[in-house]
């Protein structure tokens, strides 16, 4: 330790160190240090700490170790002897001469021997913890930015393994925290990507630069769930590669109304095929079934009546599909008026009811009463009715012996919108058939029982009057169609 020589001392503010050898290894501490007596006052420090500190000569001569610790880390008395007592450090903030913020620190104090007129001298390290201290804040904000957000974020290693994920990322995957970490993301993989794609994926992250892509996985429970994914290197101050973050933007809202849109521009496309094809295809018909006629009256036999009824009767069919197709095409002529939903529902299960299929059927009405008027075309959104009983009727009498033949109506008013909901206890509809149910021509039907239109119609229809209509069903559970309105003022 070095000497300190007190005899030459000319200010009592500073002390000399008579052994040069100490003076210099002293001098050459990375840290700023000071050596202060037992009332804290300053008798040496290093020309690093004046210059971190702006402190002089004169500054010294006035002022005290204290005055340059900030106000919101002061010295307290027991922590100062604990401190000289036990080599310990603590984390202090101080200021600089001139009372701005100079830097925080790690404190240590400790005694030298020594026979000064002062008594007691303390060496006192200051090791300079700013940057840590600002690193430290800068992770604190970014941990908060990513644990806070509504975007579901990950981080894996280099191999691909979770090591972190935020709770947006637990509600969207429906896992939790401990179900995923040390888990590679396979583990809600669709599997809908080819091989190729994650590929290139990795070929980009692993050059050091940023992928994005468009990608499906499957929730806990097996539902899709589609997001913009982001993946972004983590890299060190070498250069090297240590992890990966990821940042999920959910783009199932986007997803459905591109299919929507999709479909919608599908339906337009259909619709005017289809007025196309019912001008080439009436004309025609209509010369044949006027033929059929004239040969039915004009002739006695009955093989070739038999044939001619039979004739008839597909000419009748392909004339209702044809009227179908240009219900569905062409501008409704109707008038729009005022119309009570529930009168409508009423008058299409009496015209089903008077089917013979449905004299084994219950019908089973829940109709709130009171329902506000909508402004819609009665005989089309009655027509749409019919459509939906006939297939529910057609649906429940196949039920085998025992099970009931059921067909539900429930009416309900909810904020700016009416609904209509028809549930049946029949088959069902196969989970692979529920997409294209509205679409024309479809039909789980045998050939000759159903053109496949009423449903491709009804939507129309309703679509019409920018309503909706929505189906949920499981074999051998029933199916329910839920139409919904909304309330227009007239």
């Amino acid at each position: 330790m070095a000497k300190i020589n007190t005899a030459a001392a000319k200010n009592p503010a500073v002390i000399e160190i008579d052994d040069l050898d100490s003076a210099l290894l002293l001098n050459l501490l990375p840290d700023p240090w000071f050596i202060i007596d037992e009332n804290r006052h300053i008798v040496r420090c290093s020309e690093k700490t004046r210059t971190v500190f702006g402190i002089d000569d004169t500054w010294l001569a006035t002022h005290s170790f204290q005055d340059l610790v900030s106000e919101d880390s002061s010295i307290s008395e027991p922590l100062y002897t604990n401190l000289i007592a036990s080599s310990a450090e603590a984390e202090i903030r101080f200021k600089s001469g001139d009372g701005s913020y100079a830097l925080d620190a790690r404190l240590s104090i400790s005694r030298i021997p020594s026979n000064h007129q002062r008594g007691a001298l303390f060496f006192v390290v200051v090791r300079d913890v700013s940057e840590h201290k600002r690193t430290e804040l800068d992770l604190l904000r970014f941990y908060n930015i990513a644990h806070y957000t509504i975007n579901p974020v990950e981080i894996t290693d280099t191999h691909g393994n979770i090591i972190y994920v935020n709770p947006a990322f637990e509600r969207a995957s429906g896992y939790s925290r401990d179900e995923m970490i040390g888990k590679n993301p396979r583990l809600f993989g669709s599997g809908r990507h080819p091989k190729s794609f994650w590929e290139q994926m990795w070929k980009t992250i692993n050059a050091g630069s940023v992928w994005v892509g468009k990608i499906e996985n499957r929730k806990k429970d097996g539902t899709p769930f589609y997001s913009q994914l982001l993946i972004s290197p983590i890299i060190d101050g070498n250069k090297k590669v240590i992890g990966y973050f990821g940042v999920h933007r959910d783009i199932s809202e986007q997803k459905f109304l591109e299919e929507q849109l999709a479909h919608a521009q599908k339906m337009e496309m259909i619709g005017t095929m289809a007025a196309g094809i019912a001008h080439e295809v009436g004309n025609p018909l209509a010369s044949i079934s006027s033929i059929v006629q004239v040969v039915q009256r004009t002739t006695d036999d009955a093989f070739a009546k038999e044939k001619l009824e039979l004739v008839k009767s597909q000419v009748n069919r392909i004339s209702k599909i044809i009227r179908d197709l240009v219900d569905f095409s062409r501008p409704s002529n109707y008038q729009i008026q005022p119309t009570d939903i529930t009168k409508c529902v009423l008058q299409a299960v009496e015209i089903v009811k008077a089917g013979k299929k449905a004299k084994q059927v219950t019908f089973e009405m829940n109709l709130k009463e009171a329902l506000p008027l909508l402004h819609l075309v009665p005989d089309q959104i009655e027509q749409v009715f019919i459509n939906i009983f006939m297939n529910a009727v057609d649906a429940v009498s196949m039920n085998p012996p025992g099970k009931p033949q059921q067909i539900s109506v429930t009416t309900f008013e909810e904020g700016e919108e009416i609904s209509v909901a028809i549930q049946d206890t029949g088959r069902g509809i196969a989970e692979e058939n529920l997409p294209k149910i509205f679409e024309p021509f479809f039909t789980t039907k045998k050939v000759g029982e159903g053109t496949g239109l009423g449903l491709w119609v009804s939507y129309g229809i309703i679509k019409t009057f920018q309503g909706d209509i929505q189906v949920e069903s499981s074999e051998e559970q029933g199916t329910t169609f839920t139409i919904t309105l909304p309330i227009r003022s007239a």
